[in-house]
């Protein structure tokens, strides 16, 4: 009864809500309990001296992270009013949480967990802790080292073990933003738990906590703490929490909690459905077919844009892009549907063959009679997908092809948005509006291109400074980012010469020269292997820059360097939905290393990553932050559109971005280029 209790949990979240700072839990200590995969929570909490701004994610069933800024009301971010003014202290801080044992009828949820870590460490705490539901109430207790278990209210058991545990090392070394592996599970230990009651009152649960803080060397300073024990109440309404509680005694707080799935969130589209093949009346032969009117029903029903045909014998080519669905499998029905209905019974082959920059990209050949066979639903079990396949385009596909427009004009718009946290000038500074792209194609493989970037909303003027303070033992590659963003409400952003093709089957090749990036300008080119449908493929790329002068569009600093990674992509089995991109190579500012990148994606389309640089620069060459990382979110456009769309827009939060561990951002990527041969983003 216990396992099946705790699997309805998993269903619908019920009782799970968030801690004061942010993940799965009780009020300021943790729980053994998951959410369920995908889950995404915002969280503001306010209590007395602190507030709270956090999001947790359950990236797998197992593993849940969480980020977090506290705003320290009593203290201020420097002494210096010129620098930062009346804001007060801005700290920010990494949970992650690993469940160990699944409870079952015997056996409780185990997790093992990690709290501040990558920060400053002021709130750094590891713990084990215990879940066990027992009807509405669900029992918690867990060991805490850290700021968990400060008050020391047991003797360390890894203490006993061996004697380096029994001291804990200072919480705070060197720049932050690393890992302090030496200091986990050391000093002094404390029982923590409590008792969470699902009351008969719809959506209210009831909280009971016990924790192991004393609060004398609190980040606030020392703070008053008649008890141990803390209440609280959660009210569950629709996607939101509303938190209530009481705490140390004397301190009330509040807070307001919004969750969502990525796996589950979705918007209503207003889309026609999929062609019936009942009733259908394809042509007789091919001369008697109406191709005006098949070309127009693929756009319009289909979303795919023809750009030339080909027919030998009883194959019948289609070359185009497709422009509203990001599904392939989608797609493919959807197309598939409208060639059976209208292409006459003689063609027994359709290959949809997708172009990028008309460059044969991607084939998709579907067997007509089997297609129809379970289109029609002739069989029990229908399976549509195994009525095609996809394969890199025949050499006979890629001769075959003959567009009617091999140049012509190219534009776009796109919108953009910077934004960051933690700032000295205030605590959220931003910076949005588009990027209007341009240039012309002379023939398919070479073209010129440029950007320029509009601001239409920010509020970087409130930047005090330019170029920090710090001394830097690197070249500043990047900390002079302010005066690039801050300059002007149009630069230019890039402007390039682009050369791109196919060199071998699976083999694509790029050179470009111009103004690469807001920051670097020069030459440089990369090679992509990239098979159909693969979970593995490798790419290099080497680029000889030069640093661009912020004053100037088109003058440049002395600064030069040659920079390149050799990466690999893979989508690892074991890891279902993930990607992980290992780049190794120079970097922008001459250091050599490597670059990690992890990336999660949800059955909406909403991809969660996180990646960091380690290199050959130390944490103090580094400076603050040690090294550099980063998070981010992509979202599809489909989600936010009525209609079926493609692209998605990137939101980033990098904590601190100094000039170690830098990477050019290039102004076209083959991985872009080629997703749709094995999508991950797409």
């Amino acid at each position: 009864m216990a396992e099946t209790q705790q699997d309805t949990r998993d269903d619908n979240n019920g009782h799970l809500s968030q801690t004061v700072r942010g993940g799965t839990g009780l009020l300021q200590t943790p729980t053994a309990r998951m959410a369920k995969e995908g889950s995404f929570t915002f969280n503001y909490n306010d209590i007395d001296q602190y507030r709270f701004w956090s999001a947790s994610i359950q990236l797998f069933p197992w593993m849940e992270s969480t980020v977090r800024y506290t705003d320290v009301r009593t203290r201020l971010y420097s002494p210096y009013p010129g620098f930062s003014g009346d804001q007060t202290l801005k700290d920010k801080g990494i949970d992650v949480k690993f469940r160990l044992v699944k409870e079952s009828y015997y056996l409780p949820d185990v997790s093992i967990g990690f709290m501040d870590i990558g920060g400053t460490g002021f709130f750094s705490s590891e713990f084990i802790n215990f879940s066990k539901a027992v009807g509405p109430f669900d029992f918690h207790i867990g060991l805490g080292t850290g700021y968990l278990g400060a008050e020391g209210n047991i003797t360390n058991p890894f203490c006993k073990l061996k004697d380096s545990f029994c001291e804990r090392p200072s919480g705070f070394s060197g720049s932050g933003g690393k890992v302090d592996y030496n200091e986990f599970f050391k000093g002094p230990a404390s029982i923590f738990g409590g008792i969470e009651y699902r009351t008969p009152v719809e959506g209210l649960t009831l909280k009971l906590e016990y924790e192991g803080n004393d609060y004398l060397d609190d980040r606030a300073g020392e703070l008053e703490q008649k008890t141990n024990w803390n209440f609280g109440a959660v009210y569950k309404y629709d996607n939101f929490d509303f938190h209530l509680n009481y705490q140390r005694g004397n301190t009330l707080g509040f807070g307001v909690s919004y969750n969502f799935n990525m796996h589950t969130v979705s918007q209503v589209k207003f889309d026609r459905p999929p062609r019936s093949l009942e009733n259908m009346q394809p042509a007789d032969a091919m001369e008697n077919l109406n191709r005006e009117r098949l070309y127009a029903d693929l756009a319009n029903e289909g979303s795919y844009l023809i750009n030339a045909t080909h027919q030998e014998g009883s194959e019948m080519t289609f070359y185009g892009v497709q422009l509203g669905y990001r599904d392939h499998d989608e797609a493919t029905e959807r197309v598939g549907r409208i060639l059976a209905s209208e292409l006459p019974e003689s063609i027994e082959t359709y290959r949809i063959v997708e172009t990028v920059g008309h460059t044969p990209m991607l084939a998709t050949e579907i067997d007509a009679s089997e297609f129809k066979v379970a289109a029609h639903y002739e069989e029990l079990e229908t399976d549509i997908q195994s009525t095609y396949l996809r394969t890199d385009p025949s050499q006979a596909s890629m001769d075959n092809y003959k567009p009617k427009d091999k140049s012509g004009v190219l534009f776009g718009v796109e919108a953009f948005w910077i934004q960051t946290f933690g700032n000295p000038e205030d605590f959220y500074l931003y910076q949005g509006g588009a990027f209007v792209n341009g240039g012309y194609a002379f023939n398919p493989n070479f073209s010129v291109r440029g950007g320029l970037k509009v601001t239409l909303l920010e509020n970087f003027d409130k930047f005090k400074f330019l170029v920090d303070a710090q001394q830097s033992a690197l070249p500043r590659v990047r900390t002079q980012i302010r005066e690039y963003v801050s300059r002007s409400a149009v630069t230019m952003e890039n402007a390039y010469l682009h050369w791109f093709d196919r060199i071998a089957p699976n083999v694509y090749a790029q050179a470009y020269a111009g103004y690469l990036e807001t920051m670097f300008g020069g030459v440089g080119g990369e090679i992509l292997y990239r098979p159909v449908d693969s979970s593995l493929s490798f790419g290099i790329d080497l680029n000889y820059v030069q640093q661009r002068d912020y004053d100037s569009e088109t003058a440049f600093f002395d600064y030069k360097a040659l920079t390149g990674h050799a990466s690999m992509y893979w989508q690892p089995e074991f890891l279902p939905e993930a990607q992980l991109t290992i780049s190794a190579g120079q970097f922008l500012a001459k250091d050599k290393g490597v670059n990690i990148d992890f990336a999660k994606r949800f059955d909406s389309g909403i991809i969660v990553g996180a990646y960091a640089a380690f290199t050959n620069v130390s944490s103090e060459e580094y400076g603050e932050g040690s090294f550099t990382k980063g998070f981010y979110i992509s979202i599809p456009f489909d989600l936010f559109s009525f209609t079926p769309a493609k692209g998605r827009g990137r939101i980033p939060w990098i904590p601190i971005g100094r000039d170690g561990g830098q990477m050019l951002q290039r102004p076209v990527k083959l991985r872009s280029l080629t997703e749709i041969r094995a999508p991950f983003y797409d």
